[in-house]
């Protein structure tokens, strides 16, 4: 199937793997900096300004004080560059960062690259305080996307 990754995701109860991607908000974000203060729920997808991402990112906004109140920070990941991201966020005025994967080092550690289109599959893994993944979803078709009561239900679960 060309809309699926041909590697290994990290699987629930495995630590996750560590990245280290540059933000809107000017720096590098490692996730390793978060174990011991904060979940994560890193939310790979495809492209900055298409619909169904669009969508998605505009839920996170809408529903951002539902995420942080569970003291989890969520992180938006795509292949664009950070200038495109910047763009991206401020036309939709998303309280998030987002971060740039350019090189494609992230989607490939979390095996959601789709190799024949170079951008990551929409996939979402959500990553305790101790830096073990707890839930992941991957997308069987990029044009789809879990609803954010799936996502917090999730979340819930970690108290």
């Amino acid at each position: 199937m060309s809309s699926s990754a041909t590697t290994r995701h990290p699987a629930v109860g495995e630590i996750a793997p560590d990245i280290a991607l540059p933000s809107t908000a000017g720096g590098i974000v490692t996730l390793s900096s978060f174990r011991g203060n904060q979940n994560v729920l890193l939310a790979f997808f495809p492209a900055a300004f298409t619909s169904t991402c669009t969508a998605e990112m505009c839920a996170f906004r809408d529903d951002y004080a539902a995420f942080s109140g569970h003291n989890v920070v969520v992180f938006p990941v795509s292949v664009d560059q950070v200038p495109s991201l910047r763009e991206y966020k401020a036309k939709y005025e998303m309280p998030v960062d987002l971060l740039s994967d350019f090189r494609r080092e992230a989607a490939t550690a979390y095996g959601v690259l789709i190799p024949d289109r170079l951008v990551a599959n929409r996939a979402y893994f959500l990553i305790d305080k101790g830096g073990v993944i707890r839930w992941a979803h991957v997308e069987e078709h990029a044009g789809k996307r879990r609803e954010n009561a799936e996502i917090l239900a999730e979340i819930a679960k970690l108290a």
